[in-house]
């Protein structure tokens, strides 16, 4: 948590998570690219269903980086299976464009441990959306985050938490970072999928290797709307800089948490007090309803 804003540089926003008509999204890598420059975005992911029935496809987004925009080589990665059946999601960020299909009998362990050995981020997304369990979450040893929030879901389903498998992994002692995600196919052409969420990622530069190198750092928040400027420990008490907001919960294990509430907050100090030799992790709220979230700060 702390990390992130102590870090040199300056915060970039992007989507980590999004799809094109190389897998099943519906708008071209070229479309994609420019929907979210549009919209102010400072670099993306296009991670398309990396199966065979799309052949594969690792997208080659180069083409689309200038100046001000950039992009991160990925693809979402499948192999059977969860508990419940259902076949693994992994997204996988700094892929190469070689990296090998899955083996007939990969598991989605082996296969996002060699995504990890291919120096990607991986994360797990939408794990409320396909049921995924702890247990099976605890497979993926090498994943960095897991989705707390995935847009695309939460709309298309109802479906688009992960909170509640986040605190039980942490809760078991796994240290994981906490990302946001679109998770984009605009599929609607009546509703406007895209910038429900996002990643504000704090790096020196915004190029793809610096932008990883901050995510594998866990130097990022995740976000909805509301703006964290600032968050830094002042003794026992833990204080946030942030955009108007109405609640600031740290959120620990179990029940365990702290609270402020109150009209047009924008510098809150909460007590760590009651964390101590745990973990807790920062939840803000605005108005609108729109949440951003930090990764787990440890005081184990």
């Amino acid at each position: 948590m702390l990390d992130a804003f102590s870090a040199k540089g300056q915060f970039y926003k992007g989507n980590i998570h999004g799809h094109s008509t190389r897998s099943d999204g519906l708008k071209t890598p070229e479309q994609v690219g420019a929907y979210y420059k549009s919209a102010g975005y400072d670099f993306i992911a296009i991670t398309d269903h990396f199966r065979e029935k799309y052949g594969y496809p690792i997208v080659d987004t180069t083409f689309l980086r200038d100046g001000g925009f950039t992009t991160l080589i990925g693809a979402e990665l499948h192999a059977p299976a969860l508990a419940n059946g259902e076949i693994w999601h992994i997204v996988a960020l700094g892929l190469p464009f070689d990296f090998a299909p899955p083996a007939p009998d990969e598991t989605g362990a082996q296969l996002a441990a060699r995504a990890v050995e291919a120096g990607a981020f991986v994360q797990i997304p939408h794990p409320e959306w396909y049921g995924l369990t702890v247990e099976d979450a605890e497979t993926i040893a090498g994943a960095h985050a897991v989705e707390v929030y995935n847009h695309g879901c939460a709309v298309d389903s109802a479906r688009g938490g992960g909170s509640e498998l986040i605190d039980q992994l942490l809760a078991r002692g796994n240290r994981i970072g906490i990302v946001a995600s679109d998770d984009s196919h605009f599929w609607f052409d009546w509703f406007d999928e895209g910038c429900g969420g996002w990643v504000m990622v704090k790096a020196e530069e915004n190029t793809p290797e610096r932008l990883l190198t901050a995510l594998k750092a866990g130097h990022y928040y995740a976000s909805q709307g509301p703006v964290i400027d600032l968050i830094e420990r002042r003794g026992n008490m833990l204080h946030i800089e942030s955009s108007d907001i109405f609640a600031a919960v740290l959120v620990g294990p179990a029940s365990l948490a702290a609270r402020k509430l109150g009209p047009s907050m924008s510098s809150i100090d909460l007590p760590l007090d009651q964390f101590e030799g745990t973990w807790c992790r920062l939840v803000l709220r605005d108005t609108k309803g729109r949440n951003a979230w930090t990764n787990p700060l440890w005081l184990d």
